[in-house]
């Protein structure tokens, strides 16, 4: 019995989905600090310490979007890609080529749009505020791995 249990572990790909929390961890421990930041520069202003990049306006997308997108997206793709492979007993497709680029497709997507942001670059839409070709590159990545 204890054979049959070791063999149908190896069955599946848990790689990615350790993966995917790790780096959900990640981001969350990063878009809550944010947050835990912009509350107390609004309780105390001078913490901008007249910096652009660092005020609250260009933190908060920041951290709604690490907390919805970096944090939230990744934990659901990690127990997505442990529901599907337990519900349906077998290894996701493709190898490990696709599930590892929606890791770093989707994390580079969050990246690249946080980044803008702190210079200031949104669509001004609240939880919508990636520019077009972060969107687009977000769009792409969850197309092709659905």
């Amino acid at each position: 019995m204890a054979h049959s249990a070791a063999l149908s572990s190896e069955q599946y790909n848990y790689d990615i989905v350790k993966k995917f929390a790790i780096v959900s961890i990640i981001w969350g421990i990063l878009g809550m600090t944010a947050g835990v930041y912009i509350a107390s520069e609004l309780a105390w202003p001078f913490l901008n310490f007249d910096v652009a990049q660092i005020t609250f306006g260009r933190l908060r997308p920041l951290h709604t979007s690490g907390v919805i997108f970096g944090f939230g997206g990744n934990a659901l793709f990690a127990t997505s890609y442990y529901v599907v492979q337990r519900t349906c007993q077998t290894r996701l497709a493709g190898g490990t080529f696709w599930p590892n680029f929606t890791l770093w497709g989707w994390n580079l997507s969050v990246l690249i749009a946080g980044l803008l942001y702190l210079q200031g670059f949104t669509q001004a839409r609240e939880y919508a505020e990636p520019v077009w070709f972060v969107d687009l590159a977000i769009t792409v990545v969850w197309v092709f791995t659905s």
